[in-house]
């Protein structure tokens, strides 16, 4: 009865506390998993779960063992996470909370039709002409996280979307075609950009660097990511480092748009 009676007198700013520490959990878990840092992850908690139930059971030695591991704990979690804070930090230090504009394109009672919205329709016909022709290509969609950080790897451009401009850029014999290119708002802001490559996940053999670095940006970012393959034609759409199934373009189309809006 006294765990009831203490959940009831618990103070508004309490709950706020309980859910932000589940929110943290959640999205450390979300950091790590698919890595191999998750099974060092659960293991840490697995340990910190030990030492408070040998502590309630007041077992002095294993106590006192599992609290001196819990101390210096900090130390090796910033070595073996290492890439994993890197990652969080660059994620967070990349978002750019200055964009006002997108705020308010959430409301939809501010929104105005046709206001920098990207061309959807023209970046899917781009792509299934160069499906056809088994031209690569690799696409990123910016979304609230600003890729400014990766746009320095490339060249910077500041080209209206439309379906020729897509296809020359990543024409075989254009100078442009190697990398990925990163658009905003209907623009297309960088071209040969440099994308970080996962090689934690296993994906098929018959994927290769582009389909890793497409998994790369998408997990590391809120970007969208779409790829032609060069070897197949095939078309994939990437979201949250994850492979997005669609049946057909038509189908495809409607996923950026949503994940646009």
């Amino acid at each position: 009865m006294n765990i009831f009676e203490d959940i009831l007198n618990l103070r508004p700013v309490d709950y706020i506390d309980v859910v932000l520490v589940a929110l943290l959990l959640y999205y450390v878990y979300k950091l790590v998993k698919g890595t191999v840092a998750i099974n060092i992850f659960i293991g840490i908690i697995i340990i910190y779960g030990a030492w408070r139930l040998t502590e309630f059971l007041d077992m002095q030695l294993l106590t006192g063992i599992f609290g001196g591991f819990m101390k210096v704990g900090i130390i090796a979690l910033i070595v073996v996470f290492q890439p994993e804070i890197r990652k969080f930090l660059l994620m967070v230090g990349s978002t750019n909370f200055g964009r006002r504009r997108k705020f308010f394109q959430q409301l939809k009672f501010l929104k105005t039709e046709g206001t920098n919205e990207t061309d959807v329709d023209a970046i899917i016909s781009a792509c299934n002409k160069m499906s056809m022709s088994k031209t690569g290509a690799l696409i990123v969609f910016e979304r609230n996280n600003n890729l400014d950080f990766l746009s320095e790897s490339g060249d910077e451009m500041n080209i209206k979307v439309t379906q020729p401009i897509i296809e020359s850029i990543f024409f075989k014999n254009s100078p442009l075609h190697d990398g990925a290119i990163i658009i905003s708002n209907n623009i297309v802001k960088a071209t040969r950009v440099i994308l970080p490559v996962n090689n934690e996940k296993n994906i098929p053999q018959r994927f290769g660097l582009r389909h890793r670095a497409a998994i790369g940006v998408t997990e590391k970012t809120d970007a969208l990511a779409l790829v032609v393959s060069e070897e197949t034609g095939h078309i994939s759409y990437f979201k949250d480092g994850e492979f997005v199934v669609f049946e057909d373009t038509t189908e495809l189309n409607k996923m950026i748009k949503k994940d646009l809006a």
